[in-house]
């Protein structure tokens, strides 16, 4: 019967966003934020469960109907697969503290979208073949283009058409992707593949290598990687910060899937498709840390910038996939949870800020003060040095783990570089923003005008987010052994393979 906890992860958002949508919770919104707060804390904890479950018992695997792998539908709960669940989980719930002060009255249906955002994220983590990868992903999907539009404009709805419009094509390719797969290997089982892939010959190699590049593709549009990143910088920066707040996981499902399939199933084990993407996922994992730096340079306001920082953190993460070794995979690991924290942090900050500087908001330009300079500037210094990866937090930790990795890597030569001169890109770009936000104001303004502070539950979900990064540095040493233990479990290949076919527990 613990097998059956592997599910819960999904079924709760499912069935916590049904009943958002029902009486009494559908007509109530204080009902509706008591049950969707309740929700997502009660997801969280059943996560936390499940990772700790796993990590001291092995991975689950949780046949749907009694349905083995590879001819039924499996959910894969592994060391990796469940970091991320817990990760969504409890970002998820921080968006729903937040939002429940008002943001989630400014448009229909917030919190049942937030569920099922959640729904599709832990189920594109959670499951075993290919083909559910891409209905969890149209789930994710569904459900972003409507929180995208939540209290949306004109603006909102131009970045939203370019944004729905990508990824339906995006869809398009994915389908066609899995359908030659299919043809080619009579499966999509992830582990089954990784089996079968091995033993192609002749064409069918070449159909294969075909199918492989198009996934490629599409993970890179759904990462945001240079060139298919375009998209990220405005679609985050015009949807509600909240709502880019919750989307920060959204690209790491892309990065998570390039993972999945270029380590497992086209890995070292793949015969004459071994590490067929690994050239170029290097060389556009740079060229995008490259752009996403001069983007965040560029950027006008807070919300932009912190969009571009998220294009900068796809990048890092791709380039370690890249490198295809268990101690880039456990470093990859840690940085992508710092990372996604303290964005979604910062799109917070961002917002906190704008409401309190009148119609200047976020603009990096001298404008009103923020009506709480302590509070807000003590969140920003904190996320900044944790971005940049400054001591004691945790995005240094994370920076001497790439570098470390990286050093005995023969690509050291062009990431050390181009990482490093980034990362002061990124230095340079916090500190004019924080300059301008904070000390630069315009003369006729007044202190005495009247600014809206912070909400308790607003600064609970901002404190919380943030908190995360010393904790990470606290307790550096188990965590650093998570992760490498879930890079280890991911580079094993041949028990992944036996635990999913056997069935796991």
């Amino acid at each position: 019967m613990i097998q059956h906890i592997a599910s819960w992860p999904v079924l709760i958002p499912m069935l916590s966003a049904i009943l958002l949508l029902m009486p009494p919770c559908g007509k109530s919104i204080p009902i509706r934020r008591v049950v969707s707060i309740t929700m997502s804390l009660f997801t969280s904890i059943i996560s936390i469960a499940l990772l700790v479950y796993v990590y001291k018992n092995g991975p689950i695997v949780y046949a749907i109907g009694g349905w083995k792998a590879p001819f039924g539908i499996v959910l894969v709960a592994d060391l990796l697969s469940v970091l991320l669940v817990a990760l969504t989980s409890f970002l998820a719930l921080s968006v729903a503290l937040y939002s429940s002060v008002g943001d989630d009255e400014k448009g229909s249906f917030f919190h049942p979208l937030l569920h099922f955002l959640v729904l599709g994220v832990n189920g594109a983590f959670l499951t075993g073949d290919l083909f559910n990868l891409f209905v969890f992903f149209e789930v994710l999907l569904i459900a972003s283009y409507s929180l995208l539009m939540h209290a949306g404009d004109k603006h909102k709805t131009r970045a939203a058409l370019q944004y729905v419009i990508l990824n339906l094509i995006g869809s398009s390719v994915f389908l066609i992707a899995l359908g030659i797969l299919y043809g080619v290997l009579g499966t999509l089982n992830i582990a089954d593949m990784s089996q079968k892939v091995s033993m192609l010959q002749g064409d069918d190699v070449f159909l294969a290598k075909i199918g492989g590049l198009l996934l490629l593709i599409v993970f890179a549009l759904k990462g945001a990687l240079l060139p298919l990143h375009l998209w990220l910088p405005n679609t985050y920066a015009s949807a509600m910060p909240v709502v880019a707040a919750l989307f920060a996981i959204m690209t790491k499902v892309g990065v998570y899937a390039m993972l999945r399939v270029y380590t497992v199933i086209f890995g070292e084990n793949a015969g004459l498709l071994n590490h067929m993407a690994q050239p170029w996922l290097w060389g556009l994992a740079i060229a995008t840390i490259v752009i996403g730096a001069i983007g965040v340079l560029a950027a006008q306001d807070l919300r932009k910038l912190t969009a571009n920082l998220v294009v900068v953190s796809v990048g890092t993460l791709v380039a370690l996939v890249a490198i295809q070794h268990v101690s880039a995979t456990a470093a990859l690991l840690y940085y992508l949870v710092h990372s996604t924290l303290i964005c979604a942090a910062l799109f917070l900050i961002a917002d906190l800020i704008s409401h309190q500087r009148g119609k200047v908001a976020d603009r990096l330009a001298p404008g009103r003060g923020v009506g709480q300079p302590i509070l807000l500037g003590a969140c920003f210094i904190i996320a900044a040095l944790a971005v940049v990866g400054m001591p004691p937090l945790s995005g240094f930790i994370g920076k001497i783990w790439i570098l470390k990795t990286t050093l005995d890597s023969e690509r050291a030569l062009v990431f050390w570089p181009v990482y490093l001169i980034a990362s002061f890109a990124l230095l340079v770009a916090l500190s004019r923003a924080g300059t301008s936000l904070f000390w630069e104001r315009k003369h006729q303004d007044r202190d005495h005008l009247e600014v809206e502070n912070a909400k308790p539950l607003q600064v609970i979900a901002v404190i919380g987010l943030l908190a995360c990064s010393p904790l990470m540095v606290i307790f550096g040493g188990p965590i650093t052994e998570y992760m490498i233990a879930a890079a280890t479990q991911l580079h094993d290949i041949t028990s992944g393979i036996n635990t999913v076919l056997k069935g796991g527990l």
